[in-house]
C-alpha cells in the first residue's frame, strides 16, 4: 500500500456541500507546513476535484511511475525556515480538460478511489488529508473501508467534519457525524465555516450566515469544537489571482497585526499574480492566525490518540 511511509491521515468530511471542505482543507495543509510538517493533500471529490486550483497547480502534470503515480509538488520543503513540505493527487490532473465531466457509475468510483490509495507513491509524510465529496455515499464507504482494513493500526488518526453556522447545513453535517460513529472513525473536532463576513474596507465581522450552530452540533456530539472561520474576500483574491492579501490599518487578528502598508485592499482582476510562494502569501492573510489555532488543536487531538 502506498501509504506505508504517512503516519497519520486525516479526513476532511462533510455531510453537506457548500460549506467549504476544499478551502480548509487547504488552509489546515498550509498551516501544517508552517508548523514544520510533511503534508500531502488527496482529493477524493471525483466529480469536482478542486484542490489543484485551490493550490495554483492546475497546469501541472502527475508523473507516471511504476506502478502508479508521483504526486504534485506544491512546495518543497526548508528545515531552516521550519517550512515542511506539501504535495498534491487528484482527479483533476488526470483529466484532459479542466472543464470535462467525470460521469462514472458508483463501482467506477469505487475503484478510482481505492486506486488512489494504493497507487500514489507518497514520500515520507507527517499527514496526508483527503479532502472528500458532500454526502456519504460510494466515495465514503470505499474510502473508510480500504483505510479501516489496510492502514496501520492508529494511522487513521481521525476526521475533521465542516459545517456552516445555518441549521439546514448542520442538520446534513451531523449525519455525517452519525457516519462517523457507524463506521468507527474519530472525529478529530468540528470547523464551522462561514462564520461571519471580514468586510475588505473596514475589517468589520458580521454574521450573515449567523453563527454558533457548528459549536452547538459539536457539543450535541461530545466532540471537540475546533473554532469558527469567517468569510475573508482577501482569501478569494489569494486563491484566485495569487496577489498577497491586503487590509486597512488597524486589523489584528487573534493578536496578530495584518496591517498593510498600502491600505488599497486587492480586488480580483486588479492586479498581476505575483512570484512569492503560495504558503507565504498566506501568512499575510486573515485567516491564517485562525487556522494556525485550529490546526493546533487538531495535531493536539491527533497526538492525544
Amino acid at each position: 500500500m502506498s501509504l506505508s511511509k504517512v503516519r497519520h491521515i486525516i479526513l476532511v468530511l462533510s455531510g453537506k456541500g457548500g460549506v467549504g471542505k476544499s478551502s480548509v482543507t487547504t488552509q489546515l495543509a498550509l498551516s501544517l507546513t508552517l508548523q514544520g510538517h510533511s503534508v500531502g493533500v488527496l482529493d477524493v471529490d471525483l466529480t469536482g476535484p478542486s484542490i489543484p486550483r485551490m493550490f495554483g497547480v492546475e497546469d501541472a502534470k502527475v508523473t507516471q511511475a511504476p506502478g502508479g503515480w508521483l504526486p504534485v509538488t506544491v512546495h518543497e520543503g526548508d528545515a531552516a525556515a521550519g517550512l515542511g513540505p506539501l504535495r498534491v493527487m487528484s482527479l483533476g490532473f488526470l483529466l484532459p480538460r479542466r472543464g470535462d465531466a467525470v460521469v462514472w457509475r458508483g463501482p467506477k468510483k469505487t475503484a478510482m478511489v481505492r486506486q488512489f490509495l494504493t497507487d500514489v507513491f507518497w514520500d515520507e509524510l507527517d499527514y496526508l488529508l483527503i479532502d472528500t465529496p458532500p454526502g456519504t455515499s460510494d466515495e465514503h464507504i470505499s474510502l473508510a473501508e480500504t483505510l479501516l482494513q489496510r492502514a496501520r493500526p492508529g494511522q487513521l488518526a481521525g476526521a475533521v467534519v465542516v459545517t456552516t453556522p445555518q441549521a439546514v447545513a448542520t442538520a446534513d453535517v451531523r449525519k455525517e457525524l452519525n457516519f462517523c460513529a457507524k463506521t468507527g472513525i474519530r472525529v478529530l473536532g468540528v470547523v464551522e465555516n462561514m462564520s461571519g463576513f471580514v468586510c475588505p474596507n473596514c475589517s468589520e465581522c458580521t454574521n450573515i450566515f449567523m453563527s454558533g450552530g457548528g459549536e452547538v452540533m459539536a457539543r450535541d456530539f461530545h466532540v471537540r469544537f475546533l473554532g469558527r472561520v469567517p468569510i475573508d474576500p482577501q482569501f478569494l483574491v489569494l486563491i484566485e489571482t495569487g496577489k498577497t492579501p491586503r487590509y486597512p490599518k488597524g486589523t489584528v487578528v487573534e493578536g496578530q497585526d495584518l496591517s498593510s502598508a498600502d491600505a488599497t485592499p486587492v480586488v480580483e482582476g486588479g492586479e498581476s499574480r505575483d512570484s512569492a510562494l503560495l504558503v507565504h502569501k498566506y501568512k499575510s492573510c486573515s485567516l491564517a492566525p485562525i487556522f494556525a489555532t485550529i490546526t493546533a488543536d487538531a495535531v493536539a487531538s491527533v497526538v492525544a490518540s
